[in-house]
């Protein structure tokens, strides 16, 4: 099973939901870049769960520790190690369901690819195992900031708080849109085949549990429009080489499968019967997306600028 993400900028994530802890290796990260733990923090609270009612009430604190790496404050071009505990996992709760395949997760996949999965829930199929990634994006988006002067930011696409409350009090959940917008990007970044930057992008996000659409620019809207007006437009790339203008991403968000509504399953002998899912669970998995949509960006562009200077 890989955990491994890019040439160059190489991050590795590790642990389980329900772990010890979660954490990261960055490999490719250049020396001599002010880091701190204060400066990661920042974007784990951002991501950080048990923040208001429309999202899951596990409370993590999520506080981030360098391990290696970085000395008197600068990053030193050797493999830098982060790590975040685990502190409030409650593997009771899917003790009663473990012999069965919650509806909508992986479970049934994992068990029949690997012959043996973590149930705690989700293990490394967890949206829990993104708080790593968001560790790592932000020293790449530090980095692109300072060298390139490369902004991220990334929203809710609607105001549906209403709607998720509703949901959440219905037991239910509900899906979403998260708007990315990448200021002022490298120029010159990117492939014309297989290593285009919208491609390399829409794999970062698809690869954020819970995905299941991506559009780059004007996406599916461009197939409704005439050639003369879509030129007009800036798209930030061309032949998948950016051209420093901005670039804009929307990523579908499906609803949260794990809701305490009863729900059919089915166990590893075929046999059928229902199950509540205990727990707590996010009632819009989007709504604490749009940071880890920003640090999988950060870490594509990163990983483009090393190879582009490389040579």
């Amino acid at each position: 099973m890989s955990s491994i993400f890019g040439k160059l900028f190489k991050v590795s994530t590790w642990g389980e939901s329900h772990g010890k802890a979660m954490g990261a290796v960055v490999d490719g990260c250049p020396s001599g870049m002010e880091i701190s733990e204060e400066y990661i923090q920042a974007f784990l609270d951002r991501r950080r769960p048990g923040q208001s009612l429309l999202t899951t009430q596990r409370k993590e604190s999520d506080v981030v520790k360098i391990l290696s790496g970085v000395f008197e404050g600068k990053t030193t071009g050797t493999p830098i190690s982060l790590i975040i505990e685990n502190e409030d996992h409650l593997s009771a709760d899917y003790e009663a369901i473990k012999d069965w395949y919650r509806p909508g997760h992986a479970d049934e996949a994992y068990d029949s690819k690997y012959g043996f999965r973590d149930y705690r829930g989700g293990g490394r199929s967890s949206a829990r195992e993104t708080v790593a990634r968001v560790a790592a994006g932000s020293i790449a988006r530090k980095f692109l900031s300072e060298k390139c002067g490369t902004r991220f930011t990334a929203w809710l696409d609607e105001g549906i708080e209403g709607e998720i409350e509703k949901a959440r009090k219905d037991g239910d959940s509900i899906g979403a849109v998260v708007c990315l917008r990448i200021e002022n990007p490298p120029k010159n970044l990117g492939e014309p085949v297989f290593d285009r930057t919208e491609a390399l992008l829409a794999m970062a996000m698809m690869s954020i549990p819970a995905t299941k659409g991506f559009e780059i620019g004007e996406g599916f809207n461009s197939a409704k429009m005439r050639g003369s007006e879509h030129n007009k437009l800036a798209v930030g790339t061309y032949g998948g080489i950016t051209n420093g203008e901005d670039i804009f991403c929307k990523i579908a968000f499906k609803p949260t499968p794990s809701i305490s509504l009863p729900q059919k399953a089915k166990n590893k002998n075929g046999e059928t019967g229902e199950i509540t899912i205990k727990g707590r669970h996010d009632p819009c998995v989007a709504v604490r997306a749009p940071v880890i949509a920003e640090s999988m960006a950060a870490l594509v562009l990163m990983d483009l600028w090393l190879q582009s200077i490389s040579g």
